[in-house]
């Protein structure tokens, strides 16, 4: 769906963008690397004028000008599809509210549910000779949210990350208003190193990946242990279908592991709808014709997912009972993550004919408190 425009969009500057924000509107800032600076910042300096802004926000890679400006609340109010750890910290603090959800159906909440967005506000390529401003590797729900948003802004970045997808980039004459972003790198997502214990329940998962397995691999040092594994393995001629480009799945493509050629859906390609990791992950991804970045409904859907032969889906988990039931998102009562795409993963890797794994592993904690490693697979 396209959305229709009643004027062709005008370059403006940031503190103009912001000026067009009223109180008691809600706005989108969309996820990770498409989140907006320069609008940001100057949203931020307007604060005392406003009342009741309401902002939603996914994975937020950077302490966010609006929230800093506003310690107390009266002015901005956050809301998170999925937390990052700068996330986590407003909503310890009370000033981060959660959205729960299956992160493959967002799409189909702005779409049939949500009232349109008052202003988008999301950083992206500079447009291109046709006239598309490229999301970079942030590609998700960001379609849906413009096709019925009021207002459409986009902040250009000339060093974001230009990724070839479905689906991800918007039409100038989808947009509003266009603003000068900063001139910055994109934000990295550090890795910790795997401990022991990772690296235990990663040998026990290797053993379980064979020849022409599709593979989406979670975030973590687990996950990336794993993927460290199967680099210096002889598994050959593997394939990719994920919600995440990590750090892992960009050493697997670069070792010559990840090929694509045994895929029954997008053979070659190397399929994902957002990547977070290191500037090595992102240049590997830059205009990387390999790589394919698609919607979340896309990525996510089971009935999607099960096409695929041999899917092996490797995600970390917080808790675990004896019956194998998984909790992903807390810790007792506190909030960690969101739900994201791993009960989707989970379905479809089941789902999936031929040898098919699902691991979902971390390390446990018995009732004394001493560690241990855990793998749960089906």
């Amino acid at each position: 769906m396209r959305r229709i425009v009643n004027a062709p969009a005008r370059v403006i500057s940031a503190e103009e963008a912001a000026g067009l924000v009223q109180s008691n509107m809600w706005l989108d800032f969309g996820v990770a690397l498409c989140q907006p600076d320069a609008f940001d910042k100057a949203l931020a300096a307007r604060k005392d004028e406003l009342r009741n802004v309401k902002i939603r926000s996914c994975l937020t890679m950077t302490p966010r000008a609006v929230m800093e400006a506003d310690p107390k609340g009266e002015h901005f109010y956050w809301f998170s599809w999925h937390f990052s750890g700068y996330d986590r910290k407003l909503h310890d603090a009370g000033r981060c509210t959660y959205m729960p959800l299956n992160l493959g159906e967002v799409p189909d909440y702005y779409r049939r549910f949500l009232d349109p967005v008052d202003i988008v506000i999301l950083k992206t390529c500079p447009a291109d000779e046709y006239g598309y401003y490229n999301f970079g590797v942030s590609n998700l729900w960001h379609r849906a949210v413009i096709e019925r948003a009021r207002t459409v802004i986009v902040e250009v970045s000339p060093r974001q990350v230009y990724a070839y997808g479905e689906g991800n980039a918007v039409h100038e004459s989808e947009v509003d208003y266009i603003i000068e972003g900063e001139d910055e790198p994109a934000r990295e997502l550090p890795n910790p190193p795997p401990s022991e214990a990772d690296r235990a329940v990663a040998r026990l998962i290797t053993n379980e990946i064979e020849d022409g397995s599709c593979l989406q691999v979670g975030i973590g040092g687990m996950p990336n242990a794993v993927c460290s594994l199967v680099a210096e393995s002889g598994v050959e001629h593997l394939g990719a279908h994920t919600e995440m480009l990590t750090d892992g799945i960009a050493e697997l493509y670069r070792a010559g592991r990840i090929v694509g050629s045994r895929k029954r859906l997008n053979p070659g390609k190397l399929v994902d709808t957002f990547a977070l990791g290191s500037a090595a992950t992102y240049a590997t991804a830059d205009r990387n014709p390999d790589f394919l970045c698609c919607p979340v409904e896309y990525t996510n859907s089971p009935h999607i997912i099960m096409q695929n032969e041999r899917v092996v889906s490797i995600n970390n988990t917080t808790q675990m009972d004896l019956q194998g039931q998984a909790a992903s998102e807390s810790d007792g009562l506190r909030h960690l993550s969101g739900t994201g795409g791993q009960l989707q993963f989970v379905r479809g890797a089941y789902a999936s004919r031929g040898v098919s794994h699902l691991s979902a592993c971390r390390r446990l904690m018995t009732s004394v408190g001493s560690g241990a490693a855990g793998l749960c697979s089906a």
